[in-house]
């Protein structure tokens, strides 16, 4: 009887346990509804007979801002920019950050854990996308992809430090999972390439015109002297047979030249 009565103590109080997971941190809450501070470790069994335990994700938390519609630096207002931000908290922080920030600051994931700080950086993140994207025109906003990540990240972290935050919450990566430019850039950027190629098309149709012009030119002006070398020769010919300086027949290689019997 007494075993079994251990058995059902023990099952009891693992029952009334909740254990910390890899990657989370807890805080007690006391049957008075007080929160301790001290940080419960990963790993560790907690009773929840009297009062209770939070459990808080601290590591690679990511948070998503999509439908955004920054301006960019040509004044043109994006269709679409959609981002990621990773962030940790320090575990050592947990406590002081639950109990002295505004619980709106804090949202809740689906398994009802408390993500510390989430709300807040929602807001801190979107602003520093804005500034990041407000940097670039807006044709060159997907080559400079990376910059934007580069500077959101900077810019979220200066704002936490000015907030005291910095060694609270780390933001591990920013990545930028699409980014569209207004569809009337496009289509004027668009608009612009085609006129372009039908320049160098049209341009490409005055050079061969030219070059073809040009050997034309140069074949009707040997076509020119050709003529001029066979005139100078008859006439040489003619020169020749009338002063009786021809001694044999010539016949040119058109048979219509001057035929002439010498003496």
């Amino acid at each position: 009887m007494k075993k079994i009565f251990l058995l059902l103590s023990a099952v009891a109080v693992l029952s009334g346990c909740e254990r910390i997971e890899t990657g989370e941190v807890g805080l007690r809450v006391g049957f008075d509804k007080q929160v301790n501070t001290t940080e419960l470790l990963p790993g560790t069994f907690n009773q929840t007979l009297v009062g209770s335990v939070l459990t808080f994700p601290v590591r690679d938390i990511a948070l998503a801002l999509d439908n955004m519609h920054p301006q960019t630096a040509d004044n043109s207002t994006m269709d679409d920019m959609d981002i990621t931000v990773i962030y940790s908290i320090n575990p050592a922080a947990v406590g002081e950050i639950y109990t002295t920030k505004s619980r709106a600051f804090h949202t809740r994931d689906e398994s009802d854990d408390i993500v510390l700080m989430y709300n807040y950086l929602t807001t801190v993140a979107r602003s520093a996308a804005y500034k990041a994207a407000a940097k670039h025109d807006a044709l060159k906003t997907i080559s400079a992809r990376a910059e934007i990540e580069a500077d959101t990240a900077k810019y979220i972290t200066a704002a936490l430090a000015d907030e005291k935050l910095d060694t609270s919450l780390t933001i591990t990566k920013v990545q930028v999972r699409n980014i569209q430019p207004a569809g009337n850039i496009i289509a004027s950027a668009n608009a612009v390439i085609t006129a372009q190629n039908n320049l160098k098309a049209k341009q490409v149709e005055v050079d061969i015109a030219r070059k073809e012009a040009e050997r034309l030119s140069l074949l009707s002006s040997n076509a020119q002297n050709v003529r001029y070398m066979e005139a100078k020769a008859l006439q040489d010919i003619a020169e020749g047979v009338k002063e009786g300086k021809v001694q044999s027949v010539v016949v040119p290689y058109d048979f219509r030249g001057i035929i002439n019997v010498g003496k």
